[in-house]
């Protein structure tokens, strides 16, 4: 039997109420050449019962014994992944119809094209909109993205396809487990890899007002700062000195000082 093109990797942690519909949502694509691989990273509520009652040949489920978190959970989808091209969406968010048929065939048709986002709409936990991330619909072309991430992070995680072998090169990076997708563009975009995004809307991104996601951004200055002091002194130590590198350990200072001088504002 031939590998698929795309494996989608999505973890899952004590997300039941909203994971069948992110599962359907994903079988239900027209793209159909894909396997999903179901990592369920010790969940403790009923996300197991869900996904073992979802007949599809398509999935492959592996269990994680303990939560070992999301760093961990994501390397293992890209190692147990077998298709060409590797696609990351969430347990709680939900794919709009054709996003991976538009994703494939722009990343065929552009063979230089590393990795391919595109933009989200942002819903709350009944599902209604509650508006866009203006950085991810402010910055489309690779210059964009390039000049913004310095800065902030403008790729929405759950919309990435990119090319195997290039999760396999970078993957995550445990040191960075608050920000592992924002780290993960850094390190590649200090590489010069050729990163593009769609101006089409491929995932309907769940924000719930307990969820891990919605408390870390609190402080989002202080959490921007050591990602990008984390990233840049990596870099450096690696020998990788360039412009990009040191734009951003520049922009790591300005962001400690906008945390220190946030709580004065209020």
């Amino acid at each position: 039997m031939n590998p698929p093109l795309l494996s989608v990797v999505m973890p899952v942690f004590n997300c039941a109420p909203y994971l069948k519909e992110a599962v359907d949502s994903i079988l239900l694509q027209d793209f159909k050449d894909f396997e999903l691989i179901l990592i369920n990273d010790g969940s403790s509520d009923n996300s197991e019962q869900i996904i073992h009652s979802i007949q599809d040949p398509r999935i492959v489920y592996i269990l994680n014994e303990q939560n070992m978190g999301l760093v961990f959970t994501l390397n293992k989808g890209i190692d147990a992944a077998k298709g060409r091209f590797i696609a990351r969406m969430d347990g709680d968010d939900i794919c709009t119809p054709g996003r991976f048929s538009k994703q494939v065939v722009y990343m065929q048709q552009h063979p230089e094209t590393d990795l391919l986002a595109g933009v989200v709409e942002l819903i709350d936990e009944q599902g209604k909109n509650t508006g866009f991330w203006d950085d991810d619909r402010k910055n489309i072309s690779p210059k964009q993205i390039r000049r913004q991430l310095p800065h902030d992070n403008c790729i929405a995680h759950p919309t990435v396809v990119a090319k195997t072998e290039i999760f396999r090169k970078y993957r995550y990076n445990a040191r960075q487990k608050n920000a592992e997708d924002y780290d993960l563009w850094l390190r590649m975009a200090a590489d010069n890899v050729s990163i593009h995004k769609l101006e089409d809307i491929l995932v309907r991104h769940r924000i719930v007002q307990n969820s891990f996601t919605r408390q870390r951004q609190q402080n989002v200055f202080f959490k921007n700062a050591t990602t990008k002091r984390k990233f840049a002194f990596s870099a450096i130590g690696r020998g990788k000195i360039n412009g990009f590198v040191l734009k951003t350990l520049f922009l790591s200072m300005i962001d400690f000082c906008k945390g220190v001088l946030k709580p004065a504002k209020k």
